[in-house]
């Protein structure tokens, strides 16, 4: 066997971080209750790399959801738009837990925390950041947020193709939330067609069916008919090439999320029957696999390993 194919064998690697060392060590701090290494972190690129901040708030807010760290960070320093921000987002993922766990949070609970983002967003007018976090909270709203049209605008207006923005809103006009399958179509096959050359928004159709399969198997089971050409129809194989063209042919540089996108790329490839077209993404993936999502279709680790290999193997 070939020495490149050793080494996308055996086991996948799973890294929230996506290769990230800096971003992995200060969530471990975070754990820790140290806050010092995540305002540095977030001080270290320039205010325009929304896209690489924006993976990096997510994560570490993540970190800090079951902590006081980031609480303590804000209050030892209100006037710093990174406490600020990172703070609001972590209120988010603190309220998107609670719900998981089967307590939605009240309304007023909803309110406060909207307000403590849009006093990230005085502090830091020019971040979009805050205006993810809001996005992001409006599913959470009984029957959706007014405020959501103005939210994305604002959003717009500091970053036109942020793509945490884009897959937040998908999330929000899925059938799972407040929209339906046509609507989360519509939405990601404009924010497909609008993405400048080279963009990861180019998946975003993929998310959308993988959104759709995920909803229609829970409320429907994996046999109903309609599922049948789930990922092999006319448009489900279109959307699949103009992604390779779009975005693998033209990708001159990596994004923050890389791996996640090219995940929900392999996947509809290998289930469109596009598995020699897939041979590319998963080379790039070099081994690097997310569970989502794989794991709507079976067990996650087994899926990738089973269609890396056999796409690999066939390609040597």
């Amino acid at each position: 066997m070939a020495a490149w194919l050793r080494r996308r064998s055996g086991a996948p690697i799973y890294d929230q971080a996506f290769g990230d060392r800096g971003l992995e060590e200060c969530r471990q701090d975070m754990v820790m209750g140290r806050w010092e290494g995540a305002r540095d972190l977030l001080a270290e690129h320039p205010r325009t790399d929304w896209d690489r901040r924006a993976h990096r708030i997510r994560l570490l807010a993540d970190a800090a959801a079951n902590r006081r760290t980031v609480d303590v960070w804000h209050a030892a320093d209100p006037a710093n738009p990174d406490a600020a921000i990172l703070r609001a987002e972590t209120e988010v993922m603190r309220l998107f837990a609670a719900a998981r766990s089967g307590t939605m949070p009240p309304k007023d609970g909803l309110d406060q925390v909207a307000r403590t983002c849009l006093r990230a967003c005085d502090l830091a007018p020019d971040d979009p950041h805050p205006y993810v976090s809001l996005v992001t909270l409006g599913r959470l709203y009984e029957g959706g947020d007014p405020n959501m049209g103005h939210w994305w605008r604002e959003l717009r207006a500091r970053d036109p193709h942020h793509r945490e923005g884009h897959h937040q809103v998908l999330r929000y006009f899925s059938a799972r939330w407040h929209g339906s399958h046509g609507e989360a179509y519509n939405f990601a096959w404009d924010g497909a067609v609008y993405a400048p050359a080279g963009s990861p928004l180019a998946v975003l159709p993929q998310v959308a069916r993988a959104e759709q399969y995920r909803h229609d198997s829970e409320t429907q089971g994996r046999t109903t008919i309609g599922l049948a050409t789930h990922w092999s129809g006319e448009r489900a194989r279109w959307d699949l090439r103009t992604a390779l063209e779009n975005w693998i042919a033209r990708r001159t540089r990596p994004y923050a999320q890389d791996v996640a996108d090219l995940n929900y790329l392999a996947h509809g490839l290998v289930h469109g029957g596009m598995e020699a077209e897939s041979a590319e993404v998963f080379t790039l993936l070099d081994n690097r696999a997310t569970r989502v999502p794989w794991s709507y279709s079976g067990d996650p680790e087994t899926l990738f390993s089973r269609w890396r290999d056999r796409v690999l193997a066939a390609a040597r």
